[in-house]
């Protein structure tokens, strides 16, 4: 049998005395890349990268650069004492500023984003939907699924398009455990300014229409509550100020006609 070979141990590159000696030939380079000559800070050190290959690194001094460096790369040619730059690059080190990881506009949408005029991507997968109610031909379901029940749409809410809106608006200001609720003296369930909702979300929720309320115009549970409520008055208090005695004129004299 014939005995495995075994593998070699990559070796370092040796230090080469020609390319260590220009550094001012790299950094020169580097103050010619930069917008300005203050940008190119002190000099770090050199990394051999392969034979007669050669990387010199100096600080990077520009705002928001934090721990950057410029790195020149320098060559010769065997047996030659002339230096050859290769490139100039501003590279992040260890410890460098680095911008967050890059992610596509549709997933740095954040709730409230949405301005006039913006669109928001589609999304054919979105969970929070499902298809719509497809007409059968029979005339009284597809009155109550389009007439009543207002499935005639290509999308609606999916069950857990449901349950997320339905926790996001009950832990929510419009939800029972706001500071308003808490001093309420009744809820939303009993005001006659509540809109119901349709559906599962009317068993726990409505939609204000007080205009004296914060809440109006919003979706409110039917736990919440606020001073605006139909049925709650403040008390009336009696007056502060003393009832006086009648003062009674007891020296005039009123001349009173007999016929």
């Amino acid at each position: 049998m014939t005995p495995s070979a075994t593998p070699r141990k990559s070796r370092s590159p040796r230090p080469d005395a020609v390319l260590a000696e220009a550094i001012d030939i790299a950094r020169e380079a580097a103050v010619d890349a930069a917008e300005h000559r203050h940008d190119v800070g002190e000099y770090i050190g050199m990394v051999m990268e392969s034979e007669r290959l050669a990387a010199h690194q100096f600080a990077c001094t520009m705002r928001g650069y934090v721990g950057w460096n410029w790195t020149v790369t320098v060559t010769r040619a065997p047996r030659s004492k002339h230096v050859t730059l290769c490139e100039v690059a501003l590279l992040p080190g260890a410890d460098s500023l680095l911008a967050p990881a890059w992610l596509p506009w549709s997933e740095r949408l954040q709730p409230g984003d949405v301005g006039p005029g913006d669109v928001m991507p589609y999304v054919d997968d979105d969970p929070r939907l499902v298809p719509g109610y497809t007409p059968t031909g029979d005339e009284d379901e597809d009155r109550v699924a389009v007439e009543e029940l207002a499935l005639a749409r290509v999308r609606i809410l999916s069950e857990d398009g449901r349950s997320q809106a339905a926790e996001r608006w009950y832990r929510s200001d419009h939800g029972p455990r706001s500071a308003a609720s808490m001093q309420s003296a009744a809820g939303c369930g009993s005001c006659g300014f509540v809109i119901p909702l349709q559906g599962a979300l009317g068993q726990v929720f409505g939609v204000c229409a007080n205009e004296w309320s914060p809440d109006d115009g919003k979706v409110v549970a039917l736990g919440h509550g606020c001073g605006a409520h139909s049925e709650t008055d403040v008390p009336h208090r009696v007056s502060e100020w003393p009832a006086n005695a009648p003062l009674i004129d007891e020296e005039s004299i009123d001349r009173v006609d007999v016929g």
